[in-house]
C-alpha cells in the first residue's frame, strides 16, 4: 500500500516543481538581472559585456547590470557565476580566457557541465599596438629589433592565459623571437600603462583599442584578422606586415549556471539576439571591428568544446604558468 501512494506523493511533488518553474519563467524577469565581466573594468569583456548588457535591459524590460569580478584570467568571476542560484537572474560574458583557464588553473567549476551555453556574441581579431614615442613603425620592424635584442623588449596583456597573452605568444612562437611578457590583472589597467608609455607593445582585442588609434594615443602596427579590417583599412595585417600566417581572433558570448529553467534560457537567448540585432548595437561593433555571430546553445557548445581542445595544445607548448 504504501508503495503506491509514494509513487503517487512523488508525482505530486514533481507536478508541484514544474508548475513552480513554469511559473518562474512566466514572471521572469521581475528584478534586476546580473551579468558577471570577470574582468576589471577597460578590456574587451568589460566593452562587450557593458553593450550587451544596456541593450539586454531594454529587451528584457528590466535592468541588467555589470558586475565585473576580476582575477585569475576570468575563473573567479566565472566561478561565482557557476555557483549563483540557476533562476536566470546571474549572466555570465565568457570569452577565449574560458577555454584555457581549465589548462592554467585547478578550477572549481566544470568549462562545459556547470552552465548552459546561451549563445556566442561575436568574435574581433586583435591589433598589434605600441606607444606613439616608440621608433618601432612596423611588424617588420618588431621583427629585426626584437631578434637584434632579445629579452630586452616587453608586451603587456590581461594575464596569462588571456586574448592578449595568446597574441603574444603565437607571435613569439611563429617570428622565433623573445619578447617579454608582462601580465597584468585585465585588459584595462595593461593597456592604461602602454598608453603611458611603461610598457611599449600590446597584442590587444581591437574592440578595446580603435578609439585610442584613432586618437593618436596608440600606434597600430597591424591586426590579427585573416584580412584587413574595414574600421581600420589603412592598417596592414600582421600577416601582410612580415609573419605570414599569424591569425588571432578572439570571442565573447553569454552563459548561466546549469540548471537554469529552459524556459528562462529560451527568453535570455531570444532577448540577446534581439539585441544583437538592434541598430546601435550593430553600430558600435562596426566602429569597434568586431563582427556578430548568430549560434543556438547546442552550436556554441560544441564551439566552446572545440576551443578547449584547440587551446590544450598551445598551452602545454607554450609552457604557460598561471601566476
Amino acid at each position: 500500500m504504501t508503495t503506491p501512494i509514494k509513487r503517487l506523493m512523488g508525482a505530486a511533488a514533481m507536478l508541484l516543481l514544474l508548475t513552480s518553474a513554469a511559473a518562474a519563467s512566466d514572471d521572469y524577469p521581475n528584478r534586476p538581472v546580473r551579468l558577471i565581466v570577470p574582468f576589471p573594468p577597460g578590456g574587451s569583456n568589460d566593452v562587450v559585456g557593458r553593450l550587451i548588457a544596456k541593450q539586454l535591459s531594454e529587451e528584457l524590460k528590466q535592468q541588467v547590470f555589470v558586475d565585473n569580478r576580476g582575477g585569475a584570467g576570468g575563473s573567479i568571476g566565472t566561478e561565482n557565476c557557476a555557483t549563483s542560484p540557476p533562476d536566470g537572474y546571474t549572466l555570465c560574458i565568457i570569452s577565449i580566457a574560458h577555454a584555457v583557464n581549465p589548462w592554467l588553473h585547478k578550477l572549481k567549476y566544470d568549462p562545459i557541465k556547470s552552465f548552459v551555453p546561451i549563445t556566442i556574441l561575436a568574435t574581433g581579431p586583435n591589433v598589434l599596438v605600441v606607444n606613439p614615442e616608440s621608433p618601432i613603425k612596423s611588424v617588420k620592424d618588431l621583427l629585426e629589433m626584437a631578434k637584434a635584442n632579445p629579452g630586452q623588449l616587453n608586451y603587456a596583456s590581461a594575464g596569462v592565459g588571456s586574448f592578449q597573452h595568446l597574441g603574444g605568444e603565437l607571435f613569439k612562437l611563429m617570428g622565433g623571437v623573445n619578447i617579454v611578457h608582462v601580465p597584468y590583472k585585465g585588459g584595462g589597467p595593461a593597456m592604461q600603462d602602454v598608453v603611458a608609455g611603461h610598457v611599449k607593445i600590446m597584442f590587444s582585442s581591437l574592440i578595446q583599442t580603435t578609439t585610442l588609434i584613432k586618437s593618436g594615443q596608440l600606434r597600430a602596427l597591424g591586426t590579427g584578422g585573416a584580412k584587413r579590417s574595414p574600421v581600420l583599412p589603412d592598417v596592414p595585417t600582421i600577416a601582410e606586415g612580415g609573419l605570414p600566417g599569424y591569425v588571432a581572433d578572439n570571442w565573447w558570448g553569454i552563459v548561466v549556471p546549469a540548471g537554469t529553467p529552459a524556459a528562462i534560457n529560451d527568453k535570455v537567448y531570444k532577448a540577446t539576439q534581439a539585441a544583437l540585432k538592434a541598430p546601435p548595437v550593430v553600430a558600435q561593433f562596426d566602429r569597434e571591428g568586431a563582427a556578430v555571430v548568430t549560434m543556438t546553445s547546442e552550436e556554441f557548445t560544441n564551439y566552446i568544446k572545440g576551443e578547449i581542445a584547440k587551446w590544450e595544445r598551445v598551452v602545454k607548448e607554450g609552457n604557460f604558468k598561471a601566476q
